[in-house]
């Protein structure tokens, strides 16, 4: 049974404003930046994904927002087939790449996970659920589970290991550490299924990360702070 998110109901315009008014690196001085209202451009983009019947999930730092509090994020993840961008014209194609495409709907950045990448197909078509946001509250919004989540992040990090992006992996190493300690999922279906995605080394990695990251929480919680190891 997929446990219950415990991140609170939020507006994903919100969250994209505050991304962009509170990131230092745009402030003028003291003062904060400005940042658009996306709240009107995110529900429109919402009710054009439901009334054009694409399938999607929504994914990344959004997603992970709906399982615990604390992520950030100023640009909205989509698993998607590539026909998504025939069906929704009014998204605006800034890169495009074999499985990724960096877009805008209006004023929202937009990164498309495509499912040109088997992976990807795999989690919009196995792991998925619905979600509820304020920026449109009767519609469900179909998003990545727990373990879909754990799929996309530690599918991607051994290729960002290779490139030595530090801060994502310190980011996505973070977020698989969170779904880990909060959900407590079984992890061997979920590297089972990266088995057929992954090469031997580097699913030798991620099985090592998942261990290193489940046996930290196990030694803090057996040994509370002030207690010897």
């Amino acid at each position: 049974m997929q446990p219950e998110p415990r991140g609170k109901r939020f507006r994903i315009g919100d969250v994209l404003h505050d991304a962009w008014a509170f990131d230092p690196k745009l402030w003028r001085g003291d003062r904060m930046g400005v940042a658009e209202d996306f709240g009107p451009a995110v529900t429109l983009l919402l009710e054009l994904l439901a009334a054009r019947h694409v399938a999607y999930a929504l994914a990344g730092g959004m997603a992970m927002l709906k399982y615990f509090e604390g992520r950030n994020t100023k640009d909205v993840d989509l698993i998607a087939s590539p026909s998504c961008l025939d069906a929704m014209p009014e998204i605006a194609v800034r890169s495009h790449g074999d499985h990724f495409v960096r877009a805008r709907f209006a004023e929202v950045r937009l990164d498309l996970l495509l499912t040109t990448d088997p992976l990807f197909a795999r989690v919009l078509r196995s792991h998925v659920t619905t979600q509820h946001f304020d920026d449109l509250p009767r519609q469900p919004v179909p998003c990545a589970t727990v373990e879909g989540l754990l799929l996309l992040k530690l599918y991607a990090l051994p290729s960002l290991y290779r490139q030595r992006e530090y801060l994502r992996i310190g980011l996505y190493e973070n977020d698989v550490a969170s779904l880990l300690h909060v959900y407590r999922p079984r992890t061997e279906p979920i590297l089972d299924e990266l088995s057929e995605h992954l090469g031997a080394s580097d699913l030798a990695e991620v099985r090592k990360l998942v261990a290193e990251l489940r046996h930290r929480f196990e030694r803090r919680f057996e040994h509370p702070a002030g207690e010897d190891a």
